[in-house]
């Protein structure tokens, strides 16, 4: 039935050179809330042939000095245990189609964790793990030879808050400045970002700002603008600030 299944796939790449696969991964930063322990990612392919693509995961551990540790979350690392599971790390996606990605998270939540996910498209080869035979694959790689630039891999962000989450800001408004200090446990989301002029019509594009735990971050204003954000807060309805220059 897999075998089936994959030269069904195959058999739909054109036998000219074709533009290849081209895979997204809709958001950059996923969160996981207090009371979930599984969490969706959708994978789409908007290419001209079926991708195949490995899924891998790091988690980010914060060091002493301020940087930051990517530890592989590997069956070999931690005894063959691991709080994070990606399911399935391999997918094949057909052109136009989608897969889905499950990550669980069955570990401590005494603190807000941070993962990083790698999604990346290969050319795949016999025996790792897509079950495609050699002549399988080396079929595959001859129907996109004018594409292979297109294997073009993505990364995100995966934050997994804390058991008792708490989200709390602390606004300073300042001559010149404000000073945004995250006194929650979790990560602040602060959306939509903008500044405005008084008539609220010139607004610069909105962005979105990422404070950790026990971060200040200062923003610089000017007079006759205002400045508004959205704090995203998981379940809660997020909570909107507003700012005069």
């Amino acid at each position: 039935m897999r075998f089936t299944f994959i030269v069904a796939l195959l058999a739909w790449l054109p036998a000219v050179a074709v533009a290849g696969p081209k895979i997204s991964i809709g958001s950059l930063s996923d969160y996981l809330q207090a009371d979930k322990g599984v969490l969706v990612k959708r994978v789409f392919n908007g290419g001209d042939a079926t991708a195949f693509v490995k899924v891998r995961a790091w988690e980010l551990l914060r060091k002493a000095d301020g940087t930051v540790e990517e530890v592989a979350l590997d069956i070999e690392a931690g005894g063959g245990e691991r709080e994070l599971v990606v399911s399935p790390t391999r997918l094949i996606i057909p052109a136009s189609g989608m897969q889905t990605v499950r990550l669980l998270f069955d570990g401590q939540r005494d603190r807000e964790r941070y993962f990083r996910l790698r999604f990346n498209p290969v050319l795949p080869s016999a025996g790792d793990g897509f079950e495609l035979t050699e002549q399988e694959a080396e079929a595959y790689e001859v129907s996109i030879a004018g594409g292979v630039q297109m294997l073009a891999g993505f990364g995100s962000l995966l934050y997994v808050r804390p058991r008792d989450v708490m989200h709390q800001l602390e606004i300073d408004d300042q001559l010149g400045r404000f000073v945004v200090r995250n006194v929650g446990n979790a990560t602040a989301v602060l959306e939509r970002f903008r500044r405005c002029d008084a008539s609220g019509i010139d607004c610069d594009p909105a962005v979105v700002h990422h404070l950790p735990p026990g971060s200040t971050r200062a923003f610089a204003k000017t007079p006759n603008s205002t400045y508004a954000f959205e704090h995203r807060r998981g379940a809660l309805a997020p909570l909107p600030y507003e700012i005069k220059g």
